[in-house]
């Protein structure tokens, strides 16, 4: 359902609340009027990414991928704040099965915006071990310096501190002969 049909059906439902409180019949306007609140929310954040972010959570991809097809226009269907979260939840999903072609979807998240640093932090930290895995230290760095300034609440910390232990490894692998030693 298009966002600006949610917003004409919430008014529709503010309305019908005043009136039905206007007549008298105040229990029924007041549950008119929490359904219209709940309609309004539905403006801001979509319940299938909200449903997609709870599967995330409990570690179901496929359930978490299949609520996440259902938004099939993402730009009529979301509010503009969430379009970056969007791709942020498709780059985690992608990542599980092909983690290098998450790339594209965490760079257009970073570059749509997120309000939310510690999201930001994971964008970018998802980018950082992207970057290691293509073997280009530098952008590496570069990505775990800005998730780690990002990360203000600390949520990621564990991982940023793994990730750069993984990152000093990659210096210690001598090359001999042209081929990496383990």
């Amino acid at each position: 359902m298009s966002n600006i049909v949610r917003l004409v059906i919430a008014c529709v439902f503010f309305g019908a609340a005043v009136a039905l409180c206007a007549f008298g019949f105040w229990g029924w306007g007041i549950l008119v009027l929490l359904i219209g609140g709940i309609l309004l929310l539905t403006f801001f954040f979509n319940e299938n990414m909200l449903i997609s972010q709870y599967y995330l959570r409990k570690e179901n991809a496929e359930k978490a991928e299949v609520f996440l097809a259902k938004v099939n226009d993402y730009e009529k269907q979301l509010y503009k704040g969430q379009h970056g979260y969007y791709n942020l939840l498709i780059g985690l999903i992608e990542s599980r099965k092909a983690p290098l072609k998450s790339e594209k979807y965490f760079k257009k998240s970073l570059a749509l915006g997120m309000r939310m640093s510690h999201n930001t932090a994971l964008a970018k930290l998802s980018l950082a071990g992207i970057a290691m895995a293509k073997r280009n230290k530098r952008e590496a760095q570069m990505y775990l310096q800005e998730a780690a300034k990002d990360d203000k609440n600390k949520l990621l910390a564990e991982q940023i501190k793994m990730m750069k232990a993984q990152m000093a490894q990659m210096d210690k692998q001598v090359v001999k002969g042209g081929y990496r030693q383990f």
